[in-house]
């Protein structure tokens, strides 16, 4: 989404999401044996739960933001405690202060991008998880989308994706939204790729999008077309099932 990618290996498809989203690195979260090894010494009382050690708990007194306790973000995510705790690790390294606004996120962002500007998809990306709209993304944001995205259900993976796309959040995609978020992946891809991208490509690409999308041809799509028309594309139904267990 929004247009058919070639299918990936899970393997290259971790890879490649876990370098995409900001605060969630490799270079920051441990390896399987690292983790381990961090996890068995955590100190898992509430609401330093994610701390291992003295220096630790004197980290999380200092940011300006503290994650909620271990037992209500599991309730609230698909994740494992010590998933939550990895993915913890790597947040913070990230992001010092408990959240990230929206200038942070995109200069983390760029750095996958060098070729090309993301700063306007890394908006749009914020603007989703930041689901309270409150100019920043806490580690409790971060992991509820995250969650939905490799954990959630078919439908709850396309209602985040229809999120995105519906800039304005008036429950449906107009062809300028989908236009501005095509020219955003386009801008973010860069000018000198191969083959070179043509100039009417991101509009040629959205107008494919509504005549597939589109059912009943009024110039928006809704959430009732979007997630009919997805459930019946293969292509679609492949890319959403290799998020599956990316963790």
């Amino acid at each position: 989404l929004p247009g058919n990618p070639p299918v990936q290996t899970k393997k290259a498809l971790k890879q490649r999401f876990l370098k995409l989203l900001p605060c969630c690195r490799p270079k920051s979260i441990p390896s399987l044996s690292e983790s381990k090894t961090l996890l068995a010494s955590a100190t898992l009382s509430s609401p330093g739960f994610l701390a291992d050690s003295v220096e630790d708990e004197f980290e999380l007194s200092t940011v300006c933001h503290r994650p909620e306790g271990l037992e209500q973000l599991q309730e609230q995510t698909k994740f494992t405690r010590k998933e939550l705790q990895v993915l913890y690790r790597g947040f913070k390294n990230e992001c010092p202060s408990g959240i990230v606004n929206e200038e942070n996120f995109k200069q983390i962002y760029s750095q996958f991008f060098p070729q090309g500007d993301s700063s306007t998809y890394a908006t749009f990306l914020f603007n989703a998880f930041d689901t309270d709209h409150d100019g920043s993304v806490s580690f409790e944001d971060f992991v509820s989308g995250l969650s939905t995205i490799l954990r959630g259900t078919i439908d709850d993976r396309l209602n985040w994706a229809f999120n995105l796309y519906d800039l304005n959040k008036d429950g449906c995609i107009t062809k300028e939204e989908m236009l501005d978020i095509m020219k955003s992946i386009y801008d973010m891809m860069g000018k000198y790729t191969y083959p070179a991208m043509r100039e009417e490509a991101p509009r040629e690409h959205v107008e494919n999008f509504f005549q597939k999308m589109d059912r009943n041809k009024d110039g928006v799509v809704t959430i009732e077309e979007f997630l009919e028309s997805c459930q019946k594309d293969e292509n679609i139904m492949r890319s959403m099932q290799l998020f599956d267990s990316v963790i």
